[in-house]
């Protein structure tokens, strides 16, 4: 069958280093860190101290009192970016099939904060089961995309993904494949995580996955360098409104790149060490190739999953060498997450409009945070380190993975 043709029209953005998409592309040109002291609780007995929150955020500016606090807060972020994108997309609500236009939303965690304040409370009474009727409905996952269908009467396919990091990208692709078999129209797709909280820094502290570099918080998210101790916490949220083609141009949408192709795989190996040699990452990064019909030497850029973790770094720039071989070295390689921190199930969205923008700017975001040469990595690869690099962009690749070995890759091209 003739697959249709997938392109993305509207992007939002919430993160770390900005709080709209055009704040966030200038957070990543000019190499902004978002690391700072954690403001939303007293973290002064925890191993980590320092997170990328989001900052300078009024959440009465965006959604009405009484309705927020119906939501996580890792629901209000995907409000917000939905709303974004939609207004970016130039959608006109009134003229689209609601029946075609869905939301296949990602998350990793969910409503996290919400789990922790009900069960504290409970652990704290005299036994007595008082808890909030909200408790359920904010806390899981899936009620992102039911609010964001509500809002906007999207009756399509509605669902959130789960698989840890890769949450969002595997959201985009399920979104993708939906509407190039021609089950609908239109998907507002993402991801947001909210899970700076004492649960989500105590948990991924006892698991020794984070950076403890309180004396530095701003360098402590170091991609590739050799003294690299671990990833940084971030939150926030990424949409994207993808749409079929023919539905864009019939509308006259401004169309910012082509979702050309998507690979899912799984490493097989340890609930959160990746494979060494990265073969679930070359697995993957292949079969997003095979599915774009796109040769390796055909892409540009890399968007890294990169979390500055000893391990993760090293496995997937193996995989890097092995799929592209000698053009491995020829194209710019970066990690945002230098810039973000680790967004979790909202980390794929982020990553993916950064290499939307990549595209649409011909500029490489930069791996900020190098200081030292790990002799790991090959010195041929352009990692693209503390300076952002001009070059025409016509095809960017997109990586996350997971815990529990879990990885996907998106492929984004320049609209002809």
């Amino acid at each position: 069958m003739n697959l249709k043709r997938v392109v993305v029209t509207g992007i939002g953005a919430l993160t770390p280093i900005g709080n709209t998409s055009e704040e966030f592309w200038k957070g990543l040109v000019a190499g902004v860190s978002g690391a700072a002291p954690i403001t939303k609780f007293d973290a002064s007995l925890f191993k980590t101290q320092f997170a990328c929150e989001v900052k300078n955020l009024n959440i009465d500016d965006f959604i009405d009192r009484k309705e927020a606090r119906k939501m996580d807060l890792f629901t209000q972020y995907a409000m917000i970016t939905a709303d974004e994108a939609i207004v970016d997309s130039g959608l006109d609500l009134e003229k689209i099939e609601k029946s075609r236009a869905g939301v296949i939303w990602g998350s990793g965690i969910g409503g996290l904060r919400t789990f922790q304040e009900e069960v504290a409370a409970f652990a704290t009474g005299d036994g007595t089961p008082r808890f909030n009727p909200f408790f359920i409905p904010k806390m899981i996952a899936d009620i992102s995309a039911g609010f964001i269908s509500i809002k906007y009467g999207f009756r399509g396919p509605n669902f959130v993904t789960v698989s840890a990091c890769a949450s969002a990208t595997n959201a985009l692709i399920d979104a993708f494949n939906y509407i190039r078999l021609g089950k609908a129209d239109i998907f507002i797709s993402g991801g947001s995580e909210a899970a700076v909280t004492e649960a989500g820094i105590g948990g991924f502290n006892a698991m020794k996955a984070l950076s403890q570099r309180n004396d530095s918080p701003e360098t402590a998210s170091r991609p590739f360098d050799k003294d690299r101790d671990g990833f940084v916490l971030g939150e926030g949220a990424g949409a994207l409104i993808l749409e079929e083609y023919e539905h864009a141009v019939a509308r006259g949408a401004k169309i910012y790149a082509e979702l050309v192709g998507g690979g899912m795989s799984a490493d097989a190996n340890h609930i959160t060490a990746p494979h060494p040699e990265g073969l679930g990452a070359s697995e993957v990064m292949q079969a997003a190739l095979r599915d774009a019909n796109l040769k390796p030497e055909d892409v540009d850029y890399i968007n890294v999953h990169g979390t500055s973790t000893p391990l993760g770094d090293v496995s997937e720039t193996k995989a890097i060498e092995k799929v592209f071989g000698e053009h491995a070295y020829n194209m710019n390689i970066s990690s945002t997450k230098s810039m973000t921190g680790h967004l979790l199930g909202a980390a794929g969205a982020i990553e993916a409009i950064a290499s939307i923008l990549a595209i649409q700017n011909g500029i490489i975001p930069p791996t900020i945070n190098h200081f030292t040469d790990d002799e790991q990595f090959d010195p041929r690869l352009n990692l693209t380190f503390n300076k952002a690099q001009e070059r025409e962009v016509n095809v960017a690749l997109s990586n996350t993975f997971g815990f529990g070995g879990h990885n996907c890759s998106v492929i984004f091209k320049k609209i002809n």
